[in-house]
């Protein structure tokens, strides 16, 4: 995830029953399994892993999995092997709701307090496991209970790879630029969700800058379904700055993207070795993704 800077309506709305279905311990395990398998770094046997176990794992629940494989050049020169993982529910139907999270990990721990960590690639536990393992869980419900609308589950890779300063962009949020540049033609979801570090102890996720300036009625359906659950101590409504992040390149091209992302009760173990599976909460990943299939419905 990257650094924090201070600072048309839709009809349908989820309901209780259908949020329950989500498995929040069998989430866990998943959030697991990627932190165990090693960093989801390009190159690293880690990502080839989780890569394969993902699109696995997608393909006995969707309808429908493409992968976009393609290869991204550094600013350094090297050469990544990238993939995007498409899974899509009721393929056919124009109305689509289109969800997103990224599945790779950060190679440098370069806020990590200990001097002599921060060129070790982080676990990654909340920040990729949780909103990974919380979209696998999505699949899994709607494989038992099939979405009203079309739904795609779209996790990509290369978002937290190189840096997030303003003038060298061009090594992070490689997987969403990607998916923004292939878009099927007339591909325009009714709204999109990203979910991004979904899973950790008592979060507060507030609204996102750019996402109340370009999509405000997708935040507003959020944050009013949120509430509908019970779930307000959790989604605060208030601007919680502008964070540049995978929703960015989905607005550019044209799609009503919004970041629902819990970083303020994390931010002492952001991009720290300290990223590991006790930092993330079965309650928060339970609550959250109640929410994401509520939405759904």
């Amino acid at each position: 995830m990257a650094t924090l800077v201070a600072a048309g309506g839709i009809a349908c709305h989820g309901s209780q029953s259908a949020a329950q279905r989500f498995d929040a311990a069998q989430a866990m395990g998943w959030m697991r399994y990627q932190v165990a398998a090693g960093p989801r770094v390009p190159g690293q046997p880690g990502h080839r892993l989780v890569a394969e176990w993902l699109e696995r794992e997608l393909r006995a629940r969707a309808d429908s999995v493409e992968v976009q494989a393609f290869a991204h050049v550094t600013a350094a020169g090297d050469t990544l092997a990238l993939r995007n993982i498409i899974a899509r529910f009721r393929p056919s139907d124009p109305n689509r709701i289109l969800y997103v999270t990224h599945w790779d990990t950060r190679p440098e721990a370069e806020k990590d307090p200990d001097s002599s960590k921060r060129h070790q690639p982080i676990p990654g536990a909340n920040d990729g496991a949780s909103g990974t393992a919380l979209l696998l869980e999505v699949a899994d419900a709607l494989k038992k209970a099939p979405p009203a609308v079309g739904v795609d589950l779209l996790f990509v890779d290369g978002e937290d790879y190189g840096s997030f300063e303003a003038d060298s962009m061009k090594d992070v949020l490689i997987g969403a630029r990607y998916f923004a540049r292939h878009l099927p033609t007339g591909y325009r979801p009714l709204f999109a969700v990203l979910w991004d570090m979904v899973g950790g102890r008592d979060q507060q996720i507030y609204e996102e800058g750019y996402s109340l300036e370009r999509a405000p009625e997708v935040v507003e359906r959020v944050w009013s379904t949120a509430e509908e659950l019970h779930l307000g101590a959790m989604f605060r409504p208030m601007n919680g700055g502008y964070i540049t992040d995978d929703h960015v390149p989905l607005q550019e091209a044209g799609i009503r993207a919004i970041d629902v992302i819990g970083f303020e009760n994390y931010r002492a173990w952001h991009h720290t070795m300290e990223d590991t599976p006790d930092k993330v909460s079965e309650a928060s990943l339970a609550d959250v993704g109640r929410l994401a299939l509520a939405l759904l419905h």
